[in-house]
C-alpha cells in the first residue's frame, strides 16, 4: 500500500534529497512510496510547478522544496 507520494520531476537537485529521505523514512517504517513526474501531468505541472519537491502522505501535502524528515515521520505515525 503506497502511502507516500514523492512529486518532482528529472534533473531537480533538491527532489533528489527529498528521495533520499523518502526512501529511508519509508524504509525504516515499512511504508510503501511512489513517485510522480510532475511533466507527465499538466494538472500536476500547473499545480506544483513551483513547489517541487512535494511529499504526499495519504494524499495530504506534508512539505515543498526541503523535505524535514521528523515531520515525514510524524505524519506516518
Amino acid at each position: 500500500m503506497t502511502r507516500i507520494t514523492l512529486l518532482g520531476k528529472p534533473g531537480c537537485h533538491l527532489c533528489d534529497d527529498a528521495r533520499a529521505v523518502v526512501e529511508r523514512v519509508a524504509g525504516d517504517l515499512g511504508v510503501g512510496w511512489e513517485e510522480r513526474d510532475i511533466t507527465r501531468s499538466p494538472d500536476d505541472l500547473a499545480r506544483y510547478w513551483e513547489m517541487i519537491p512535494v511529499v504526499l502522505v495519504d494524499g495530504v501535502q506534508q512539505g515543498y522544496w526541503r523535505i524535514d524528515e521528523a515531520r515525514l515521520r510524524a505524519a506516518l505515525a
